[in-house]
C-alpha cells in the first residue's frame, strides 16, 4: 500500500509539474511548435473521455452497486459523475475571464516589448493563480486514478501533464513580458502546478481513513466528470485554437486509440 501511494504521489507530481514543460517552451524556444500541441492536447483528451466512460465510470458504478445494491448505486454514480462535473464548473466560474488559464499564448509573442507593463505581470500572478485552484482537483483525480489501478494512472497522468503544457505558457509568457526576467517566469510557471500535488496529498489525508466502496465509487465517478470536463471545456478548444486543420481530432481519436489497446494489454 506504501509503494503505491508514493507512486500515485510521483505520478501525480509528474503531471503538475510540467507546467514547467511549457514554461521552458515559451523561454527557450523561438517558435511554438502548434502541429506538436494541437495533436498532443486532442490526444490528451481522447485518452482521458474514453477511460472517463470505459473504465472509471465502470470501476466507480461498480463499487457503489457493491455498498448500496444495484439501482441505488447507479444512481449514486450518476450523481457523482455530475456533482465532480459541477465542482470543476464552480470552479471555472469563479476564475475572472480576464485570468482564465485557458486563453492561449505563443513563445513568438515574447518578442513584442510593447507589452512590458504592470498589468501583464498583474496578468500572469491571476494566471497562476487560477492554475492553481484548477489544478487542485485534477491532482485528486490523478493520484486516486494512480492508487486504483497503476495502469490507469500512468496514462491519465500523461494525458494531465500534455494538458499542463500550455497552461505553462499561459503563464510565463505574460510574465516574461513585464519582468524581462525568465527566471521569475518559470518559477512562477512550475509553482502553478505544485496545486497538483497539493490536492492529492490533502485529498489523501482527509479521504483515506475513509475509504471504503462507498467512498471509492463517489470519488472515482466525480474523478470521471472532471475529466470529461477538462477534455471538453478545456482540451478540445485550445486544440483546435492552436491548429484550424484536422489534427486535434487525430489526436483524439489516436488518444482513444492508443487508451484502448493499452487497457486491452493489461487485460491479456
Amino acid at each position: 500500500m506504501d509503494n503505491n501511494i508514493l507512486f500515485a504521489f510521483a505520478l501525480t507530481m509528474f503531471a503538475g509539474l510540467s507546467t514547467g514543460i511549457g514554461s521552458a517552451i515559451a523561454i527557450f524556444t523561438n517558435k511554438t511548435n502548434r502541429t506538436f500541441l494541437s495533436f498532443s492536447l486532442g490526444f490528451s483528451a481522447g485518452v482521458m473521455v474514453y477511460v472517463s466512460f470505459v473504465e472509471i465510470f465502470f470501476k466507480a458504478k461498480t463499487s457503489l452497486i457493491s455498498a448500496f445494491g444495484e439501482t441505488s448505486g447507479e444512481i449514486y454514480t450518476v450523481l457523482s459523475f455530475f456533482g465532480g462535473i459541477f465542482v470543476i464548473l464552480i470552479i471555472d466560474a469563479l476564475i475572472p475571464s480576464a485570468e482564465n488559464p485557458h486563453e492561449i499564448h505563443f513563445v513568438e509573442e515574447i518578442s513584442h516589448e510593447e507589452f512590458k507593463n504592470k498589468k501583464l505581470m498583474r496578468m500572469g500572478s491571476f494566471t497562476a493563480l487560477a492554475i492553481a485552484i484548477h489544478n487542485f482537483p485534477e491532482g485528486l483525480a490523478t493520484f486516486t486514478a494512480a492508487i486504483t489501478d497503476p495502469t490507469l494512472g500512468i496514462p491519465i497522468a500523461i494525458a494531465i501533464a500534455i494538458h499542463n503544457i500550455p497552461e505553462g505558457i499561459a503563464v510565463s509568457v505574460p510574465i516574461y513580458y513585464a519582468t524581462g526576467d525568465k527566471k521569475k517566469a518559470f518559477w512562477y510557471s512550475f509553482a502553478s502546478g505544485l496545486a497538483e500535488p497539493i490536492g492529492a496529498l490533502i485529498g489523501f489525508l482527509i479521504l483515506m481513513p475513509y475509504f471504503n466502496d462507498a467512498t471509492f465509487g463517489v470519488v472515482f465517478a466525480a474523478v470521471g466528470g472532471i475529466m470529461v470536463f477538462i477534455s471538453i471545456d478545456e482540451l478540445i478548444p485550445t486544440a483546435r485554437e492552436y491548429d484550424s486543420g484536422h489534427k486535434s481530432i487525430y489526436g483524439f481519436i489516436s488518444g482513444m486509440g492508443v487508451m484502448a489497446l493499452s487497457l486491452l494489454l493489461f487485460k491479456l
